[in-house]
């Protein structure tokens, strides 16, 4: 993408003659610009990668922290206000800190009473043990009355953004083999799953509808896990003096960083590239900053800490809140990639919209949205019931997943006195259900699965209501 050329040659990677060279040979060849450089030998291919996967390096300065050091004095204050004694470096684990920034603001504290020294094996503040003071204790009381917020220091939202940028899911090369790879657990039609690889590619979004129980979430699920590469995000961002937790253990996984630890930013963690789904639970309020009236702090909205990563909107039309509601939320963030957010003191800011976001829907797209939001999602796919052949691979497959011999003469009692006389129209899930009953049932009788015409009359009867 243009962009990402751009950003190339704004830190100077490759030059402004380089650039036009790579574009003008993707308009011949196609692909993503970063690979034309790559071809034409303009970069390398572990540069590249290397350039969209800088991991946050460790301050060697106070100011290269972003914070002020009466900031970081008061957090520290509300880390140590239930410890007894500590040493610099258990301050310096609670917030994520070099021990000489934790030792300056320490310097500061000791200066205003808040701590002491309680005693030491050397000459060197490392070797020090201290305890809050009294006058200490009130300060800290009266700092978790502002804010109860007590976890790792924050990082400021401008460094925030340009991580968030670096990290961008357009730099994302996703090729045909780990397309075709991460779909082998399902059966798709070959149109479908040439039409799902340059979606994905792109990091457009994607509208999936169709009728019910034919793949749509287990299709977006998967486009999740096929998301490479890790990513970095925050514990915390600072914004306008409020503090905004970002990592949720619900939505990222942490991973081994891989580098030394004095080269990272211990106020990052490494995780896999996140997915964020939601179903009819969602609310407007879950999009946008929620403020704890008790603790005083901020929880990320949901696109927030889906960054990076990928948003599922499962079940669409069927959430607490009108669909037109939420289209009109993000209409901006859609067509401009960028998101407002606002603070409670009226403070409003900007952030990346940086994920790649899948509607699924069992609804007719014409009753849940008008042309004009239609327009701003690039891929609009439509997963249909599958057919009899398709059908019958599913079913082969379920059966062998659950160690049930298929019986191709049972199947075909199922297709002609089951969904022909009732008229009941095939689905995908309905071989995953239907064994189910039938493995249940074995269990239940302690005897091996089995496809007799009893079993399957049996899980039809529990299954459907015909």
């Amino acid at each position: 993408m243009v962009e990402i050329g751009k950003r190339l040659l704004t830190a100077g990677i490759i030059t402004e003659k380089e650039l036009n060279h790579a574009l003008e040979r993707q308009q011949k060849h196609g692909g993503r610009v970063g690979q034309n450089l790559v071809a034409l030998g303009y970069i390398s291919e572990e540069d590249l990668a290397k350039f969209f996967s800088r991991h946050p390096a460790s301050p060697t300065t106070l100011e290269e922290t972003g914070l002020s050091l009466s900031f970081i004095a008061d957090l520290i204050m509300k880390h140590i206000i239930g410890m007894g004694e500590f040493m610099l470096s258990d301050v310096a684990e609670l917030t994520k800190l070099p021990v000489f920034v934790v030792s300056a603001a320490m310097d500061q504290l000791r200066r205003d009473k808040f701590v002491e020294v309680k005693g030491g094996t050397g000459y060197a503040t490392v070797t020090y043990t201290f305890k809050i003071s009294e006058t200490g204790m009130k300060r800290g009381n009266e700092l978790m009355e502002l804010c109860r917020y007590a976890g790792p220091a924050p990082v400021t939202l401008e460094v925030y953004n340009e991580m968030v940028r670096n990290q961008t899911v357009k730099s994302i090369v996703v090729k045909e083999e780990s397309v075709r790879k991460a779909f082998s657990h399902l059966i798709l039609n070959e149109l479908l799953i040439k039409r799902l690889g340059p979606a994905i590619s792109s990091g457009k979004a994607l509208f999936f509808y169709g009728p019910p129980g034919n793949g749509k979430t287990a299709i977006a699920e998967t486009i999740g896990k096929i998301m490479p590469d890790t990513i970095y995000i925050p514990h915390a961002i600072t914004v306008g003096g409020q503090i905004i937790t970002l990592f949720d253990p619900i939505s990222h996984t942490p991973v081994e960083t891989g580098e030394g630890e004095q080269e990272i930013d211990q106020r990052w963690l490494k995780i896999k590239r996140p997915v964020v789904m939601t179903g009819g639970e969602l609310t407007l309020r879950m999009l946008d900053l929620y403020f704890n009236p008790i603790s005083k702090y901020y929880e990320a909205s949901l696109q927030m800490k889906a960054n990076n990563g990928v948003f599922i909107a499962d079940d669409f039309g069927r959430q607490q809140i009108e669909p037109q509601r939420f289209l009109n939320r993000w209409i901006v963030p859609l067509d401009r990639r960028v998101d407002f957010m606002t603070l409670h003191t009226g403070m409003m800011f900007v952030i990346p919209f940086d994920m790649l976001v899948i509607f699924a829907t069992n609804i007719d797209p014409k009753e849940l949205v008008d042309d004009a939001f239609l327009r701003r999602i690039r891929y609009k796919i439509k997963i249909s019931r599958p057919t009899v052949d398709e059908f019958e691979e599913i079913f082969k497959l379920v059966c062998k997943l659950n160690r049930v011999t298929f019986n191709r003469e049972m199947f075909h009692y199922l297709l002609e006195n089951c969904y022909k006389k009732f008229n009941v129209e095939l689905n995908a899930c309905h071989p995953r259900d239907i064994v189910d009953h039938i493995v249940d049932s074995a269990r239940y009788y302690n005897h091996a699965p089995q496809m007799t015409r009893e079993n399957i009359d049996m899980a039809w009867g529990n299954y459907f209501v015909t």
